[in-house]
């Protein structure tokens, strides 16, 4: 039996679509997981790279404590504050099913089918050192080169590498990620070589 995902805890979130599948055919389907993705996900997770590929992606998130939900809440008293209070009531593999479940009715609507759209159930590995963190980020950003989308996984448009150290608004934990790696340029330095994990 698949452990529920837990408060407080790390996580690499990965599926892929149903009978090889795939999830994404066009830019707009990219752009539509990721706005139900800041709806369902980001109240009750911190995200640190994330990469979208036609049939198949991967997440480094953590799920927020009880602490740092309630934290969230203080002083809210909008939909945001709304999302958050939600999410203290909700399990956080709920959320992630929400988020597949309104992904695929979109996704079958917009493309005439039915049935399942994503494998069942997501996968999900504990982070439980700072060791496989920074190799899983890195992973996940050369992910679109492992899998021969493209030849340099830095011009893959849907995944995080170029937001870490963009100035652009963004919902990622970008401080987080630079002070891990030492700042922009080892950042960059550092995902030069190829990390192969067993991970997918």
């Amino acid at each position: 039996m698949i452990e529920p995902l837990q408060r407080g805890q790390t996580y690499h979130i990965y599926s892929r679509g149903n009978n090889q599948e795939n999830l994404f055919h066009e830019r707009k389907n990219y752009d539509y997981f990721l706005s139900l993705y800041v709806k369902h996900i980001v109240p009750m997770a911190l995200t640190y790279a994330y990469c979208l590929m036609k049939n198949h992606f991967h997440l480094l998130v953590h799920i927020k404590s009880d602490e740092e939900l309630l934290k969230d809440l203080t002083g809210f008293e909008n939909l945001s504050g709304l999302e958050v209070e939600k999410s203290l009531n909700r399990s956080p593999s709920r959320s992630f099913a929400n988020l597949f479940t309104a992904y695929s009715k979109g996704f079958n609507k917009e493309y005439g089918r039915t049935g399942a759209l994503f494998e069942r159930p997501f996968g999900r590995k504990p982070v439980h050192d700072e060791r496989y963190f920074y190799q899983l980020l890195i992973y996940i950003h050369q992910n679109p080169q492992k899998h021969n989308f493209v030849d340099d996984f830095r011009t893959w448009p849907y995944s995080s590498y170029s937001g870490i150290t963009s100035t652009k608004p963004s919902r990622l934990e970008r401080d987080a990620v630079l002070e891990l790696f030492g700042g922009a340029d080892a950042y960059k330095q550092q995902h030069v070589e190829l990390i192969d994990l067993d991970e997918d």
